[in-house]
């Protein structure tokens, strides 16, 4: 199955990918493993969550072209220092033994952080071939705005978003400028399996209620989705939510447009006010 493209002046990446978070070990590896042979090539990891080491393990074993896979991996919020920034990207480069990256994600931001810096020293890497693009993670619109006007032109911004946690105002910033936004935990973290207005769409459509969460994120314009799924059977459920996307009705869209929005599941102590 041929998964479609975002594809903008900034960047080109699947709209579906495989979130690694909690994948690590001879597990993951396995688990990335089993994704690229059922025809993934969007693969998300990040320094923080230890298994860069295992993906980049996966990525040799699975016998596809480096230059076929989309692969994403972020610094934490720790490391945003340029100097700090750069060793990270090192660091992530060697374990993934992979020379660059296709997208580099700043994973968090935190107050105070040198923004000029940040960006300079992304643009430096860039320039050096370690990254082809850079973006952000869990950015606020006002972040997003901060960035606007240092002149900085990330090509993606990845963000918890589901459907019940809306997005809106991100998307209106990010889609005119042809920014990606990426959905991390976009079954809201398995919560949405079980939901009873999506099982009952999903009844229709011989889908679950998951796929259907999943086909409504895909359908939408300008906005990619990393589900993490460790066994076969949930990745391949998660690429038949791809032609459900186009098989959704218009009263499917409004039913699952009308859900409460506002169940955020990821919120860490160091998280942004989010309405900033």
């Amino acid at each position: 199955m041929m998964i479609p493209l975002i594809e903008t002046h900034r960047i080109a990446i699947p709209k579906l990918g495989l979130g690694t978070w909690q994948l690590t070990g001879a597990a993951g590896q396995a688990a990335v493993e089993s994704a690229l042979a059922l025809g993934y090539r969007h693969i998300d990891t990040a320094a923080r969550y230890e298994n860069e080491q295992a993906v980049g393990a996966a990525l040799a074993a699975s016998g596809v072209a480096r230059e076929q896979i989309f692969l994403t991996s972020k610094v934490w919020w720790e490391n945003l220092a340029p100097e700090a920034l750069r060793r990270s990207l090192d660091d992530s480069l060697r374990r993934l033994a992979t020379p660059y990256l296709d997208l580099f994600l700043v994973h968090w931001p935190t107050p105070g952080m040198d923004l000029p810096g940040i960006v300079a020293a992304l643009h430096t890497a860039r320039e050096a071939g370690l990254i082809r693009r850079w973006g952000v993670s869990n950015f606020t619109p006002g972040l997003m705005r901060q960035l606007e006007e240092l002149g900085a032109e990330p090509a993606c911004l990845q963000v918890e978003y589901h459907a019940l946690l809306s997005q809106q105002t991100l998307l209106d910033w990010c889609r005119p400028r042809g920014i990606g936004l990426t959905a991390y935990s976009p079954l809201a973290q398995g919560r949405l399996g079980e939901h009873p207005e999506l099982a009952a769409i999903g009844a229709r459509h011989g889908a679950s209620g998951a796929q259907v969460a999943l086909a409504w994120l895909l359908r939408q314009d300008g906005v990619a989705a990393i589900p993490k799924a460790s066994r076969r059977e949930s990745q391949q459920a998660n690429l038949d939510a791809v032609p459900l996307a186009a098989a959704l009705s218009q009263q499917d869209i409004a039913t699952i447009d009308a859900l409460p929005k506002t169940q955020r599941q990821v919120n860490p102590a160091f998280a942004p006010d989010w309405n900033s």
